[in-house]
C-alpha cells in the first residue's frame, strides 16, 4: 500500500484508537496513542491539535485529561477525518503537466479520487471498532470493577 505512512492513515489510527480506548466518556492521552501506534508524540500532536479544531475530538485539559470523541462514533466517518487531515496539503503549481497529464492522468485521478471518497463516507468508526472487537482485540472497561462487602 502506498500511502501506508501517509497522515490521513495516522489520523485513522489516532481516532479509532480514540474511539477504541476512550469513546465518548473517557479520555486517552497523547502518550498512550502514541505508545500504542508505535509513533512519536511530538509527531502526532499536530493532528490531535487539527481533529480538535474541527471538534472531531475534544480535548480535556486536568489530571485526568486527554482526548475523547467529540461525536457519536457511527456519526464520524473516515472521509470526515481524512477530509481534516490532509486540509494543509494544498496543490501547488509544482507537479505535472501537458497532454497526457491534463486529458488522460488528471481525470482519472479524479474519478479514482471521487471513488475513494464515495468508500470513505461509507465507513465509519464505529464500524471500525466493531471490527476491531470481531478480530478479537477487547476493549479496557470504561470504569474499573471494584466491590464493596
Amino acid at each position: 500500500m502506498l500511502i501506508r505512512r501517509d497522515r490521513a492513515m495516522v489520523a485513522v489510527v489516532i481516532m479509532l484508537d480514540i474511539a477504541f480506548h476512550a469513546g465518548r466518556v473517557g479520555t486517552v492521552s497523547a502518550a498512550d496513542i502514541a505508545e500504542r501506534a508505535g509513533l512519536a508524540r511530538r509527531g502526532i500532536e499536530p493532528l490531535l491539535q487539527a481533529l480538535s479544531r474541527s471538534s472531531l475530538l475534544e480535548s480535556v485539559r486536568g489530571p485526568r485529561g486527554g482526548y475523547r470523541l467529540g461525536r457519536p462514533r457511527r456519526d464520524i466517518t473516515l472521509a470526515d477525518i481524512v477530509t481534516i487531515a490532509t486540509a494543509d496539503d494544498v496543490s501547488g503549481d509544482e507537479g505535472p503537466s501537458g497532454g497526457l497529464f491534463a486529458k488522460v492522468v488528471e481525470p482519472t485521478w479524479n474519478r479514482l479520487d471521487g471513488e475513494l471518497r464515495t468508500q470513505l463516507e461509507a465507513i465509519s468508526l464505529d464500524d471500525l471498532v466493531r471490527d476491531a472487537e470481531a478480530r478479537g482485540l477487547r476493549r479496557p472497561l470504561s470504569e474499573p470493577i471494584s466491590f464493596s462487602i
